[in-house]
């Protein structure tokens, strides 16, 4: 899990780069994986989901503290996953509307079924720059 944008330092509200950083950043790990696949003659796949909006986040736990986020938009993104395809990126329709804006190349997954969520419209968000 990834996340982008948990504290006013790294938060844009207006440019929204920290979108954009965890865009790019999900485009880099699939094509780091194409490299690992090509120069260890392996078949690794992964699936990414990408989701955006509120999360509570904090440290749980007295003997191993570790920091967490929940939430429903962290359930979403990771239901983008767990219904995606291997080697894509599946984005909600909220993320389509902030990368769509910024020139970034997606295309229409159509309708799926997210668990406790029912029908979704999905994204899926392809290589290369954003459109200039």
């Amino acid at each position: 899990m990834a996340a982008s944008g948990l504290n006013d330092s790294t938060y844009d509200k207006e440019g929204r780069s920290h979108i954009t950083a965890l865009a790019d950043y999900a485009m880099r790990l699939r094509e780091q994986m194409k490299y690992i696949n090509e120069h260890s003659f392996n078949n690794f796949q992964m699936k990414i989901g990408l989701n955006i909006g509120p999360v509570v986040a904090g440290v749980i736990g007295a003997r191993k503290p570790q920091y967490d986020i929940w939430g429903n938009t962290v359930n979403v993104a990771s239901r983008m996953d767990s219904t995606g395809v291997p080697d894509r990126i599946q984005v909600t329709t909220d993320l389509y509307q902030v990368l769509d804006s910024k020139g970034y190349m997606l295309e229409c997954r159509g309708v799926v079924k997210v668990k406790g969520k029912g029908e979704m419209t999905t994204y899926f968000l392809n290589d290369g720059p954003p459109n200039s």
